[in-house]
């Protein structure tokens, strides 16, 4: 059988990883403790002796200790590409932790919610009190500054703008006297209109 394998021949090697195989995979289970990386180890190691081949003594016995010892070898360079990989890793610079997007997603999303709500309390002040509250709030005006740039006295900005948010406090509730549906009055609405 040596000559054969150490010839070429296939059916030889078949019978050879038929025989040996389990045992090569054992061994090299002991030595990894994982037993996909013993998979590995085992096709590795008959790559490895198919490669090689051409070194088997003619005379001896079983070529079982042989891939044993192929098998051991895989694994120690498997070891050492391990550590010079990992030793590669180590002197890379830390990479900058990259944000999760969803967060941003998250936040965009209830950004443009309350955006939108603000616009909608926004939209029902009056004109006047728009102004007021844009120059006041948004734009961080005083009263005298927010009198001088829309032209009327600095009093009446004080009531535009305490009425402006009195009526944004109360958004989300429907003012008094608007509960009625169309249509639809209830008794106390009908006493009111008779």
């Amino acid at each position: 059988m040596r000559v054969r394998i150490r010839d070429g021949d296939k059916a030889a090697f078949g019978q050879l990883f038929d025989e040996c195989s389990k045992s090569v995979y054992n061994h090299a289970f002991r030595l990894t403790g994982n037993w996909s990386t013993a998979e590995d180890v085992t096709a590795l190691t008959f790559l490895e002796a198919w490669r090689l081949r051409g070194r088997i003594d003619v005379e001896g016995g079983s070529l079982r200790p042989w891939l044993l010892g192929i098998a051991t070898n895989v694994v120690r360079n498997q070891r050492r590409a391990a550590r010079r990989h990992d030793d590669a890793l180590a002197r890379l610079p830390p990479g900058e932790q990259v944000p999760d997007f969803a967060d941003e997603v998250v936040g965009r999303i209830d950004d443009a919610e309350r955006l939108a709500t603000v616009r909608r309390a926004y939209g029902r002040l009056r004109r006047q009190e728009q102004d007021v509250f844009a120059l006041c709030v948004w734009a961080g005006l005083d009263y005298a500054q927010a009198a001088e740039a829309l032209g009327i006295p600095v009093g009446t900005v004080r009531s535009r703008l305490s009425r402006a948010r009195r009526k944004l406090a109360n958004f989300g509730e429907p003012p008094p006297g608007t509960r009625q549906v169309e249509g639809d009055r209830g008794p106390e609405e009908m006493k009111e209109v008779r």
